[in-house]
């Protein structure tokens, strides 16, 4: 939690605000129970009414100032807190666009949103509480007990004597209430990931009439949140309570002895009645360090789980200075191995190829052979066991990561789109292309007539996850924002599952006159859309099983045949 308040240097000014305030705050509430004292014994006592008048007005008065110095503190309390929370979402978003697929893998998508979103607003709302209770308690603490001794020390020995009392019941709630708001984070990180998995798996869900296994499962989630927050709150319901009836008792106390005092003439009525105002503001003293008690271990959880995101470093890191290259169009795989952190063995063993400009170089095996692990190392989503991969000549670990992918028109295997137009999914590729580079790559894509036939065209809205549009239509946009950054190495990545025949051959057509200067990965699971390419790569479990042309596969490589024949039958391999 330390670590987390340090960032509030840089809203110090605000923070030394906060504390300049509830400072004048803390000490004109401590100076109002003296003049109320004063004037029951020397205004309602004598009967002297102007007195009354005269000090009402300076009551008035310093309680005017409060009042403005306690809105003021809680506006730069405020700033603070909400600019420490901006800042740290700042952050974490940032530090986590650093990521490489495997630290996203470790902690889940799902978590680190949980911890974007609720575990900083946590600490937001404690770092309020801790700016404004920080000052306040102990001054309120530490006054109150010198004016109430100032009073009657002799009395002053009831709040000694209730102290303890008071402190073990701080301490029990504490004891309790830290590991359940530890789980009530957990039980919240269950729930999002429920939540999540349901929609975005609607459609699998009705598919498979799973409706009701999806609310039981969602149900058991919240039912477990619900009973951690409840044991949570009942926790915090038992402590006012227990607090109320301490302050009562000892009200009890005061007035008791208090009437002892007043009849032996050691006391008088209004000291009394100021006596139990300090008394009541040390007590609400002691609550409020209970609360932050209560409340800082739950933000520490949030805080250490804050930490642990801006704590884990990428595995992939940006170590390269490179930003361009003279060669251009080349990919170079040399003795590449690479194995998942972990896994007993590697996922692809020993790769060796290279393409050369306007090439299209295929990949193609069976589930399960590393294909789509081959090609993610070559944008460092991985990086590399052992061997080298090199992009226009130069290893990909000397570019700096951002001119690395600049080079490179890479379309996933699961098809992606943005909410926002048609023009702005193409022109994610390439910030600021023209209309004429859209409609131009559009065409490209074969996606150009099915724009066009909408009702705004390139300014047709899509939705978040490219809903509103068919697979073959996301494939499409997809590929048609790879083409409009001009890159020098393509890579698709099983981008033409979801295409008709007719399609996928006029894509390819247009793809071979694109890319006369590019290299081109293609990585697929149909013969059809292979069998042109200049070299096919067959994987076999992570290995090279042969490198050629479809024709000389088919004379010579056994599990290129077996692949074709599955597909096509035997006349296939005749």
């Amino acid at each position: 939690m330390l670590r987390i308040f340090r960032r509030l240097k840089v809203y110090k000014w605000f923070v030394l605000g906060s504390f300049l305030f509830i400072f004048i705050q803390a000490m004109t509430d401590l100076f109002l129970p003296t003049l109320m004292g004063d004037i029951v014994d020397n205004g309602v006592v004598k009967g002297d009414v102007a007195y009354i008048w005269r000090i009402g007005s300076i009551m008035l008065g310093i309680a005017a100032v409060g009042i403005c110095a306690s809105i003021t503190a809680s506006y730069c309390s405020s700033k603070a807190a909400m600019g420490l929370g901006r800042d740290l979402r700042r952050n974490v978003f940032t530090h986590v666009e650093n990521f490489s697929l495997e630290e996203f893998d470790e902690i889940g998508t799902a978590s680190l949103i949980t911890r974007n979103t609720n575990d900083i607003t946590q600490i937001q709302q404690v770092t309020i509480m801790v700016l404004r209770m920080v000052v306040m308690a102990p001054l309120m603490f530490a006054g109150g007990l010198i004016m109430a001794v100032s009073k009657d020390a002799k009395l002053s020995l009831v709040i000694l004597a209730i102290t303890p009392f008071l402190a073990g019941g701080i301490l029990l709630i504490l004891k309790k209430g830290v590991p359940l708001f530890r789980m009530v984070q957990k039980k919240l990180d269950a729930l999002n990931l429920a939540m999540r998995e349901n929609l975005t798996g609607i459609r699998v869900i009705r598919a498979f009439n799973k409706e009701d296994y999806e609310k039981k499962r969602l149900r058991k989630a919240n039912g477990e949140l619900t009973d951690v927050s409840i044991r949570v709150n009942k926790l915090m319901a038992f402590m006012m309570p227990l607090m109320m009836l301490i302050m009562n008792l000892t009200t009890v106390l005061i007035i008791w002895f208090g009437g002892i005092r007043i009849e032996s003439g050691g006391m008088q009525i209004g000291d009394l009645m100021a006596f139990i105002q300090y008394v009541m503001q040390i007590m609400f003293a002691l609550i409020m360090a209970s609360m932050m008690f209560i409340v800082i271990p739950r933000a520490s959880v949030s805080a250490k789980r804050i930490n642990e995101v801006l704590d884990l470093q990428p595995g992939v890191k940006d170590s390269g200075t490179e930003k361009a290259s003279e060669e251009h169009g080349t990919l170079e795989f040399e003795h590449v191995s690479f194995s998942y952190p972990g896994a007993e063995a590697p996922v692809i063993s020993d790769i060796s190829f290279r393409a050369e400009p306007g090439e299209v170089t295929a990949i193609i095996g069976g589930t399960g052979s590393g294909k789509t692990t081959l090609v993610q190392l070559i944008p460092r989503f991985f990086d590399v066991t052992s061997g080298a991969v090199r992009v226009n000549g130069r290893n990909v670990k000397d570019y700096e990561q951002g001119a690395l992918r600049s080079m490179i028109g890479y379309v996933p295997q699961k098809a992606l789109l943005f909410s926002g137009t048609v023009a702005d999914n193409i022109r994610y590729g390439k910030e600021g292309a023209t209309i004429e580079e859209v409609q131009h790559a559009a065409e490209v894509a074969q996606a150009s007539g099915f724009v066009e036939e909408m009702e705004q065209g390139y300014e047709t809205h899509i939705d978040q996850g490219g809903k509103n549009v068919s697979g073959g239509q996301k494939q499409r946009l997809s590929i048609a924002r790879a083409i409009v950054r001009k890159p020098d190495l393509y890579i698709f990545d099983d981008s033409f599952s979801a295409l008709d025949y007719k399609t996928d051959a006029k894509l390819r057509q247009s793809l071979k006159d694109e890319t006369k200067e590019a290299a081109v990965l293609i990585v697929a699971q149909r013969v059809n859309t292979v069998q042109h390419a200049d070299q096919i790569i067959v994987l076999d479990k992570g290995k090279i099983a042969g490198i050629g042309t479809h024709e000389q596969l088919l004379e010579n490589n056994g599990v290129y045949q077996e692949i074709v024949k599955s597909q096509n039958g035997e006349e296939g391999i005749a």
